[in-house]
């Protein structure tokens, strides 16, 4: 099993250069408004019951900050947390293992929690419900079951793939938490208070044009943001200006609305090997060399929210968006009745 690891809530420093960006605190966290201030409530509401809070599933695209909020969580609690993911628990054991190694009020976050085995799963429902897990002792007409009580603790789960959890296990979160992208205006201030951070002198125009770029995702824009400073650097501009940024993403081959080489890759084949669509998921990932998951979990969410496709009984259908982003012109046919 891969080692989980236990994060104290004031923060080892290691990966320093990582988690120096990711925000300690509810109030140094940026965008999620209604999420924040409804995590706000439950966890002053726990506290002063002097309780574990109820367990959390974050749900929603990956890199919207899940794993940042389950250890804001800890912090507010002011209590350790240890992480893990679905993949890594691949026996029963290991996650006894680490159900009874926690601490009262202790943090468990299980990253990927879809991934789960269902005998894993199995051991998780007593754990949540009842606090308890049922071990196996011996074999044959001998075995028998004893009970071990675990401390209260809160399970945070973090999924890009809701859909995929059993239903048993989701109605055990007390607290279900969407995460959504991120609108420009804070994806900005992100990107400002990363700079301040790693010391980068960036424009407010410069912060705006890599947070336009940036898919409304966080780490997206944190990254872009590094390789906007290797630009600038090298060019030995002193500070991130507009024009900087805007040269910069452009060699990356991040365009104006976000789209990059594999957007565009997935666009095109739509528009030219398939005349627009509908093209079934598993065909357009044949066609572009890619896994259907990896469209479905990374792409398609955002192609979707900005409008490029959708999704029809009979596939994905490229919209009138998409054919003028290309500056081709939207054939009758071109997309669905509902296109803008």
């Amino acid at each position: 099993m891969e080692q989980e690891r236990i994060v104290s809530p004031q923060w080892s420093g290691e990966d320093a250069v990582f988690d120096s960006l990711r925000p300690r605190f509810l109030d140094d966290y940026i965008g999620q408004t209604t999420v924040k201030e409804n995590l706000r409530v439950f966890i002053q509401a726990a506290r002063e019951r002097a309780e574990a809070l109820d367990h959390v599933l974050l749900y929603g695209p990956p890199g919207l900050g899940k794993t940042s909020l389950s250890m804001i969580i800890a912090n507010e609690l002011g209590v350790q947390i240890r992480v893990t993911s679905g993949p890594a628990i691949e026996r029963p054991g290991d996650l006894a293992a680490i159900l009874t190694n926690l601490q009262p009020g202790d943090v468990l976050f299980i990253d990927e929690i879809h991934r789960l085995s269902r005998a894993v799963e199995e051991v998780l429902y007593p754990a949540m419900e009842d606090f308890a897990i049922d071990i196996l002792i011996g074999k044959g007409p001998s075995a028998r079951t004893i009970r071990l009580d675990l401390p209260a603790f809160t399970l945070i789960g973090a999924t890009t793939r809701a859909g995929l959890l059993s239903a048993p296990l989701r109605d055990r979160f007390g607290v279900l938490l969407h995460l959504d992208y991120y609108s420009t205006e804070d994806l900005a201030t992100i990107v400002r208070r990363s700079a301040d951070i790693l010391r980068i002198p960036v424009d407010p125009e410069a912060a705006l044009e890599i947070a336009r770029r940036a898919r409304g995702t966080p780490r997206i824009a944190n990254r872009l943001l590094r390789r906007v400073r290797d630009f600038a650097q090298v060019e030995q501009a002193s500070v991130i200006t507009a024009d900087v940024a805007a040269r910069a993403l452009d060699r990356l081959h991040v365009d104006t609305a976000g789209l990059d080489e594999l957007d565009y890759k997935i666009l095109r084949t739509m528009l030219e090997k398939f005349g627009g669509g509908p093209v079934g998921l598993d065909t357009l990932a044949a066609a572009v060399g890619e896994p259907a998951d990896t469209i479905e979990d990374v792409y398609e969410p955002y192609l979707l929210q900005m409008g490029f496709i959708q999704r029809t009984p009979r596939g994905r259908v490229t919209t009138a968006r998409t054919w003028r982003h290309f500056g081709l012109p939207v054939p009758e046919t071109g997309c669905s009745s509902q296109c803008p």
